[in-house]
């Protein structure tokens, strides 16, 4: 039997088979309030069959947005919004669904992607950025504010108080965004903060304020529900964050109770050098894993064909695997890699008759009549 499409669990969370999809921004939100685009965009997704729809970085304050046209989740307003997409997806799928809650720190205040991505000045719509240190990502750029200690605790607060109104929309986990370079990921790395305080300097120290969110968040939902985490594994640049440090994080996340974590890299400085190839960042997952017993480990990154997905399961190098840009260029990638595979997926009805003849049973126990 495929591992790919056998089920497993992230903490309480149930899924049916170990296909995750990504959070992959959309950048097509009006102060935050979630449109009629993720309507469409999420809907798609949660007939795909996956095990796992992770919602968009959402951002926890408006500073916190990569672009002004980023999702959030900071109000009555935003969470309404959300909540109708989400009852509207869920009259149709019963896939699980997690949200991603971010802050991107000094890569806020930025261009959408179709329009440069660059860092937004204030006169042209976009406000002053917030990091570990006043050190800008790009040479260029304006300097971020450092964050003084009431400015992390309005972070860490609307960190909180986002996990909470995604618990109360119903959302099935959280994962935290650590990775990538944003907010959490400029505290860890020793390139983007420079620290002389409590939260800068030793190991110990860059660690405190990804861990210190992690614990207000789980403390403020069930002790049940599940709070995962994503990272950047490394920098891809010399004497910045690494393997060594995140697995020495991952293994304090273990034994905090986090419910997964899910290994990315890169993001942090525009230095990196990242040799792109299939499953560039498995290794990363592999030794992560190989040093945790039993936190679920996710695996992404230019893993396209269901064939590498399934190796990666069957060598034990992650518990699952995370498709993103792959699915948005074939939204029925599950259904796919289940006919390869030999696996089954569940499709809604109005579908049914899409199975290739050879293929009865890919959704499977279905009754299939009509004229």
């Amino acid at each position: 039997m495929s591992l790919l499409f056998t089920p497993t669990q992230l903490g309480t969370l149930k899924l049916n088979n170990r296909i995750v999809i990504a959070p992959m921004c959309q950048y097509s939100a009006q102060n935050g309030i979630i449109s009629d685009w993720h309507l469409i965009h999420l809907g798609s997704l949660a007939l795909s069959g996956a095990g796992l729809l992770i919602i968009e970085a959402t951002a926890v304050e408006p500073d916190g947005r990569i672009s002004p046209a980023d999702v959030g989740l900071w109000s009555d307003e935003t969470e309404a919004a959300l909540g109708n997409v989400l009852q509207a997806v869920r009259r149709y799928s019963n896939m699980p669904v997690a949200i991603q809650l971010a802050h991107a720190g000094r890569k806020a205040s930025s261009q959408v992607p179709w329009e440069g991505g660059q860092l937004l000045q204030p006169q042209n719509g976009g406000w002053s950025t917030w990091s570990a240190s006043a050190i800008p990502h790009g040479a260029t750029e304006t300097p971020p504010v450092a964050l003084d200690a009431a400015g992390i605790a309005r972070v860490k607060r609307a960190f909180v108080d986002a996990a909470i109104r995604a618990h109360r929309l119903g959302i099935d986990s959280i994962e935290l965004h650590a990775a990538h370079g944003y907010l959490m990921h400029q505290f860890l790395s020793p390139l983007s903060n420079q620290r002389e305080d409590e939260y800068g300097g030793s190991l110990e120290n860059r660690m405190r304020l990804p861990l210190e969110i992690v614990d207000a968040v789980k403390a403020a939902l069930p002790a049940d529900y599940p709070v995962g985490i994503r990272i950047s594994a490394s920098d891809w640049v010399d004497g910045g964050w690494d393997l060594a440090q995140s697995i020495v994080l991952a293994q304090v996340l273990e034994q905090r109770g986090c419910a997964f974590i899910h290994v990315s890299s890169g993001g942090l400085s525009p230095r990196q050098q990242i040799p792109l190839k299939p499953g560039y960042q498995v290794h990363f997952a592999a030794a992560i894993k190989a040093a945790l017993s039993h936190l679920p480990v996710i695996a992404v990154g230019l893993i396209t064909e269901p064939e590498h997905a399934e190796q990666i399961l069957q060598d034990q190098q992650a518990d699952l695997i995370a498709i993103a840009r792959g699915i948005l260029y074939d939204p029925h990638w599950p259904w796919h890699a289940a006919a390869k595979l030999g696996g089954t997926v569940e499709a809604p009805p109005q579908y049914w008759r899409s199975q290739p003849r050879d293929q009865k049973a890919l959704f499977g126990e279905t009754r299939i009549g009509g004229r």
